[in-house]
């Protein structure tokens, strides 16, 4: 029980020590809040500026999720034609492999000419930041299915189809969840990337305003946000996959 109680409390415990040490750092040094504001004046403008804050996190938080949402059907739907192919996994894998290796920022400027200033580029950015880690994971977990069930299974008389639908994906799930708790992170990444070059309102925008004034402590503010964010949304998808996958779940998993 004390074990069990530890686990859940020392996520807050290294938070409130690292704020903490965050803090007692910054007053000790004297560090000038244009530099790097201390979390207690972080606070303050949070509180401060909460309605222009909300206003912008809102926005960032829907283009995310819609991103977010079409990586997920575009992801597992892709993960299981190239996982369930061996032809379709060695022409396609090294195309994922280099699409995904171009800076999505890069990206933007194309998106705008093509789509205008708004939440198109932010929603494309986000779903082109998180595709990939649910592609490539659902394809490892389809493919990684062992030979010798998928040959037991033809003998009784399955079909390719029956081996992806009650072999491969139930086989899958793991990889899959765990795509999903990445993915999020880097939708929110994609999005405030996005705002804070082609857009008027999110995050990202308020981070690059607020740059431009020097208000740092509200650039913090934005950033805290976001990651509070990230990691409700993180914790949501690790809840999911407990109560769908215990079977595959590790003892290190995170206490949510």
């Amino acid at each position: 029980m004390n074990s069990e109680f530890l686990g859940r409390a020392m996520p807050w415990l290294v938070t409130a020590g690292t704020l903490a040490l965050w803090e007692g750092l910054c007053r000790l040094f004297r560090v000038p809040e244009f530099i790097l504001p201390a979390p207690l004046r972080i606070l303050a403008a949070t509180i401060e500026y909460w309605d222009a804050i909300w206003f912008h996190a809102s926005h960032t938080l829907v283009m995310t999720l819609i991103g977010f949402a079409l990586a997920v059907v575009f992801g597992l739907l892709l993960g299981i034609a190239v996982g369930s192919s061996r032809l379709a996994y060695q022409g396609l894998y090294p195309l994922l492999i280099g699409f995904n290796s171009v800076p999505k920022v890069a990206i933007v400027p194309v998106l705008v000419i093509w789509f205008g200033v708004g939440a198109i580029p932010a929603i494309l950015i986000a779903f082109l930041m998180s595709f990939f880690p649910i592609a490539v994971n659902v394809a490892t977990g389809l493919a990684t299915v062992e030979p010798e069930l998928e040959d037991v299974l033809r003998s009784l008389g399955a079909k390719p189809r029956d081996l992806i639908l009650k072999v491969g994906l139930p086989r899958s799930m793991p990889f899959f969840f765990a795509s999903l708790k990445i993915a999020i992170t880097l939708a929110f990444v994609g999005a405030v990337i996005s705002e804070s070059i082609a857009s008027s309102r999110g995050i990202g925008t308020l981070m690059v305003q607020a740059s431009a004034d020097f208000r740092v402590a509200l650039v913090f503010a934005g950033l805290m946000v976001t990651a509070v964010m990230g990691i409700v949304m993180y914790a949501f998808f690790a809840v999911i996959e407990q109560h769908t996958t215990q079977w595959a779940n590790r003892k290190m998993e995170m206490e949510v």
